[in-house]
């Protein structure tokens, strides 16, 4: 990892002051870094021993990075891992600006390992990203959103990297088909379980753990798994409180809605659905050998779902 973080203070280096402005203080921001990890690790557990790992991990960090610029000038959101966005520091119009340069600067850093399948794969990602940014646009202030719908837009908007990070790595490794696709299926699954306790923290999180305002998505008009749960188990009045902030977007029905939740036990249901993620993705590591990568993918599955923030 600090291979690749000497990657990205590397690749980040623009001669326009703006943009290493930004792109230092978000990159700076830390996070987890969970993604560029899942390139590293599944490359090491196919035996993977070259340097192009660190620069597909920096690739994908860029990627995610450049989502994280445009999310929160859409959501028009102030807070992120406790810290002022990058568009409430420097305005809506060089946070979109500074994130077309990431996309396009992952782009460019792609072509160094010269190899047709890996831009393919990361294309394919970046495009389904953005097509899962747009279908949760359109699925804000619905109160109507079935379960099904709501894990399509968190498999395109979140799982997608991950399940790409974990195929870009088993493919520097020589990973036969069959593994690759056991792999992409890992990162696929733990993606959709690490969004899935996202969900869980927005409603049962301390904003100074998780370093975002507790129920901003609700103030968004987000219909998450917690609230589908009410509006499918909740009575009458509950299901009335939870439609009204969702159609209109407040943070004042905060308390009720959470109280609806708490009743449906609708947190332990989106916990669970989480785990069978997780168990999923378990079950897809099976083909691989014993080693100290190995055990941290296990790892990282378990720190998925326990995690506080």
């Amino acid at each position: 990892m600090r291979a690749v973080d000497q990657v990205i203070r590397a690749r980040l280096h623009s001669d326009v002051v703006l943009v290493r402005q930004v792109a230092d203080y978000i990159i700076a921001g830390g996070g987890k870094r969970l993604r560029p990890a899942l390139v590293l690790l599944t490359a090491g557990a196919l035996g993977y021993r070259g340097t192009h790992h660190h620069e597909l991990a920096a690739v994908v960090e860029f990627i995610h990075t450049a989502t994280l610029l445009h999310d929160d000038v859409v959501d028009e959101s102030e807070l992120r891992r406790g810290r002022e966005t990058a568009n409430a520091l420097f305005g809506n119009a060089a946070s979109v600006l500074v994130g077309d340069f990431l996309y396009s600067r992952a782009f460019q850093m792609m072509l160094t390992v010269n190899d047709m399948r890996v831009m393919q794969v990361l294309a394919n990602a970046t495009n389904v990203i953005a097509e899962g940014e747009v279908l949760q646009l359109m699925n804000c202030h619905n109160a109507d959103i079935e379960v099904e719908e709501y894990l399509q837009v968190i498999r395109f908007k979140t799982a997608k990297l991950f399940e790409a990070a974990a195929r870009l790595g088993s493919m520097l490794g020589g990973a036969s088909p069959e593994v690759e696709d056991a792999m992409a299926s890992y990162g696929m699954h733990l993606g959709t379980a690490f969004q899935l306790i996202d969900d869980v923290l927005d409603y049962s999180g301390e904003e100074v753990v998780t370093g975002k305002r507790l129920g901003d998505d609700l103030a968004e008009g987000k219909s998450t798994l917690p609230l589908i749960h009410v509006m499918h188990h909740g009575n009458n009045d509950q299901v009335a409180c939870v439609r009204n902030a969702i159609e209109n977007g407040g943070r004042n029905d905060f308390p009720a809605v959470l109280a609806a939740i708490r009743a449906t036990d609708a947190l332990a249901v989106t916990r669970r659905q989480a785990e069978a993620e997780i168990d999923t993705a378990i079950a897809a590591l099976a083909g691989l050998r014993a080693s100290s990568y190995r055990e941290s993918l296990l790892e990282l599955a378990r720190f998925a779902i326990a995690r506080n923030h």
